[in-house]
């Protein structure tokens, strides 16, 4: 046999054993990847090589992963909010859909654009489903109730008509909706809670089909002549078969738990996923249990499923069934095993980069003083942060504390709060540059080193210190440098405040003991639920973002700030033990008659931040202001005091005006919290070339380094105390 012709056989061979490998190798369920920090809630693709994975979003934004039949793929689609679904198409256009009314689309995986829908802020789409990128349905509710359909027609989504013949609460809301789908021949089924299907022939309204059941149905596939749905509650699970033209019947094999995804092939043969990572299989028109042979961890449910063309079935889920949404996890049933995906990889193995400070916030105040510069360092850490005000206003003034101490080390009359020494310097301006900067930078760094947005804080004070010629690493701590002073005044501090009651070494926990008088109160659910109501409540989301918009793990959000009632004070003191350090008396009940000119007050003034209704309002000094002192009586002046001129008439809609005043206060994105708001309002004044820096408002100007430390410290100690006397009086 020639030569070639041995190499064209043995390369046939090996070729056919090489595929052969793949197609007569068992099937078999593979661990992709688990412990992830956010839960994966849907997966889907155009091929094996082509799959998307959506899930929760624990502050960086929604978990979205790729896999190109090769590595995983961490993306960041620029959105924030939990996506619940992805629906992808043969062509490659991907959508995404989830919180806050979010539908994503994006033609080649790199670019992603929220489309305009219908939805507000408070809805969620939970599921998407359609046989083209021009022909899309989408299905949701708001806060788990008053479900909604969407429609997208490739030039706009819109509202889907609904038959009005739905059940309704007590509180007459109807149940929400959590997915839909279509059978490629014009009929469309969308399930949701207290055991709705709908189906919609056709363009006509989605009309209801009797279950028998009212346990919440969480997804619906199915062939082209039937529709399955699957739902359940905490104990029992449903698997409901609709053939087209007959009765709905139960399916679900005896004893299953909750029940929560779903993916059937054109021949029948499915999947489906459910609590503690239970999979069914549907063989010949039956369901049974799977034993995956995996050793899943613990988690609460398998949430999702898909098919992909070539047979594979993915299953992905976490702790989806309360409000955690953490364990992200993913299995995968086929004959070859896929690449696993690590938090940690980027699609090349490579670790995460590492944090940046933003160029715009190394040195945000170069003309300030050194004391102002390392201010807007600490006002910058607590933007990243989640918002502790108690928190935040210890780290103000005892930062403050830091700055002072080590500008007064230099002054002759002077005295430290904390660290009294002396020391001296040819050049007092440079050393005290360097002693303030060595002083602050240990400071911020022991309070926001493991804090939220710690990483990028870190950077951005590293990143100041080198430009200020600084060695960030030098900790010396004795003798008499500058730098030395600097450091022994933080680590004094430090030393002297770590047990000062606020339990920083635990992260500020509760030491008390505290519990609420009244149970939390569940704000997806209409209804009262208090023991006291002269008392606070807690709150139990489903959804939890901070006030300066940090995605912040759901459930019972907790008295923060519980133990300030023992953190030690700037000034205060108590009139005797266990007496408050200010007592405003008792507070107001419920039942007084006050209460309820208050009640409509409040109401009045919600109702003004309305940008809808048309109202206008001036807000030119000509109609606005001058109040009397300590009140909110004032109408303007007639005339401008300077120029003897009327003011020009400003008017703007009323909603727009109140909501700028309410979010100022009421925080919003990057949010310095009340206490940092005094401190830009300080700085503030500081800028103002009117501004004479005379203490007290009288004697020799200070110059801005000496006027800073002073406005610092005194602020710093005012807010710091005025946290502890506040929380204190929450209790």
């Amino acid at each position: 046999m020639p030569l070639r012709r041995i190499h064209h056989v043995v390369f046939a061979v090996l070729l056919v054993a090489a595929c052969g490998d793949n197609l007569d190798r068992p099937r078999h369920w593979q661990l992709v990847t688990s412990g992830l920090r956010e839960a994966v809630l849907s997966i889907g693709g155009s091929s094996a090589s082509n799959v998307w994975a959506v899930g929760a979003d624990a502050g960086a934004g929604p978990i979205v992963l790729h896999y190109d039949g090769a590595s995983w793929t961490r993306v960041s689609t620029g959105s924030t909010g939990t996506l619940w679904w992805t629906q992808v198409f043969s062509d490659g256009t991907v959508f995404m859909a989830g919180a806050q009314s979010t539908i994503l689309r994006s033609t080649d995986g790199v670019t992603f654009t929220r489309m305009t829908t219908p939805g507000l802020a408070s809805s969620t789409v939970f599921g998407l489903w359609g046989p083209s990128p021009t022909d899309l349905y989408a299905a949701g509710s708001v806060s788990g109730r008053n479900g909604f359909l969407w429609h997208y027609d490739g030039v706009a989504w819109s509202d889907v008509p609904v038959t009005a013949d739905l059940p309704t609460s007590k509180t007459c809301d109807t149940p929400g909706y959590f997915k839909v789908w279509g059978d490629g021949a014009g009929r469309v089924y969308a399930i949701g809670g207290s055991g709705v299907l709908l189906r919609r022939d056709g363009s006509g309204e989605f009309q209801p089909v009797e279950t028998g059941i009212d346990a919440t149905l969480f997804t619906v596939y199915g062939t082209a002549d039937r529709a399955i749905a699957v739902g359940g509650d905490a104990e029992d699970g449903t698997i409901l078969e609709a053939p087209v033209g007959k009765a709905v019947a139960s399916v679900a094999p005896p004893g299953i738990g909750l029940v929560q995804g779903v993916a059937i092939e054109p021949d029948g043969h499915g999947w489906a996923s459910g609590r503690s990572g239970m999979i069914l299989e549907r063989v010949n028109g039956t369901w049974h249990t799977v034993d995956t042979g995996l050793a899943l961890p613990a988690i609460e449910s398998l949430h999702a499923m898909w098919i992909d063309p070539s047979g594979g079935a993915w299953a992905v889920g976490g702790n989806v069934i309360t409000a955690k949404l953490d364990a992200g996890t993913i299995i995968h049933h086929g004959p070859a095993d896929l690449a696993r995906y690590s938090p940690s990889a980027t699609g090349t193995g490579s670790a995460p980069p590492a944090a940046v400070c933003p160029a715009d916030q190394v040195d945000p105040a170069p003309a300030g003083s050194i004391a102002r510069r390392w201010n807007e360092q600490n006002i910058g850490a607590i933007r990243r942060d989640v918002p502790r005000p108690g928190v935040h206003a210890r780290n103000l003034y005892h930062v403050s504390a830091a700055m002072w101490d080590a500008w007064s080390a230099y002054d002759a009359t002077a005295s430290g709060v904390f660290f009294t020494e002396r020391a001296t310097a040819t050049d007092v301006a440079a050393a005290r540059q360097e002693a303030i900067s060595y002083a602050a930078y240990r400071m911020l760094v022991q309070r926001y080193e493991h804090a939220v947005g710690g990483p990028v804080s870190m950077a951005c004070f590293r990143a100041f210190m080198t430009r200020l010629g600084y060695d960030p690493d030098d900790r010396t701590a004795t003798g008499a440098t500058p730098r030395a002073i600097g450091n022994r005044v933080a680590n004094t501090i430090i030393a002297a405040t770590l047990g000062d009651g606020a339990n920083e070494a635990s992260n500020y926990a509760d030491t008390t003991r505290y519990v609420p008088v009244n149970p939390p109160l569940n704000v997806e659910q209409p209804g009262v639920t208090l023991v006291d109501p002269d008392h606070w409540q807690e709150l139990n989301l489903a959804a939890a973002e901070t006030q300066n918009g940090i995605i912040t793990p759901a459930g019972v959000q907790s008295y923060i700030g519980s133990n300030w009632v023992n953190v030690t004070p700037f000034a205060m003191t108590r009139a005797a033990a266990g007496a408050l350090y200010h007592d405003p008396g008792p507070p107001p009940t419920w039942n007084q008659p006050e209460m309820q000119d208050w009640i409509r007050d409040l109401l009045a003034r919600s109702s003004a931040l309305d940008h809808t209704s048309g109202d206008m309002v001036d807000i030119s000094p000509g109609a606005y202001g001058n109040n009397t002192l300590g009140s909110n009586d004032g109408h303007g002046r007639a005339l401008n005091p300077v120029t003897g001129h009327a003011y020009t008439p400003n008017v703007v809609p009323r909603g727009d005006f109140a909501r700028v005043l309410a979010e100022f206060w009421a925080d919003g994105p990057r949010s310095e919290t009340p206490p940092g708001h005094w401190f830009v309002l300080a700085n503030s004044v500081a800028d103002h070339p009117a501004t004479t820096r005379q203490l007290f408002g009288s004697g020799e100007p200070l110059d801005p380094l000496a006027w800073d430390v002073h406005v610092y410290l005194a602020l710093g100690g005012g807010v710091h105390d005025a946290a502890v006397t506040a929380w204190e009086n929450k209790r």
